[in-house]
């Protein structure tokens, strides 16, 4: 059995540098109960539960518009689902 000894790494090579983490790319259909948390609340609402995703009148176009609900104060707000992609507005999960 052969041993491996880690090679030394120099100090710049020491600090890695900080690459963001790529996440996988929503799908429209799988939003339905996803959490999501507000990056700057408004009216102490921060976080927020998908309720319903809007159907287009004919099934065949893309879903655009989903309906989220906010924990606090059961206040509806309906946007296009394609918002929850900002990062500096959104973020994924209760944060």
């Amino acid at each position: 059995m052969t041993t491996r000894t880690a090679p030394t790494a120099t100090p710049d090579e020491a600090t890695p540098a900080v690459v963001p983490a790529r996440r996988n790319p929503l799908s429209p259909k799988k939003l339905l109960l996803s959490k999501w948390t507000a990056v700057q609340p408004r009216n102490r609402e921060k976080h927020f539960v998908v309720v319903r995703v809007i159907e287009p009148e004919p099934p065949a176009l893309r879903i655009e518009q989903v309906e989220l609900e906010a924990v606090h104060s059961r206040r509806m707000l309906q946007l296009h689902w394609r918002e929850l992609t900002d990062t500096r507005v959104w973020r994924q999960g209760w944060v």
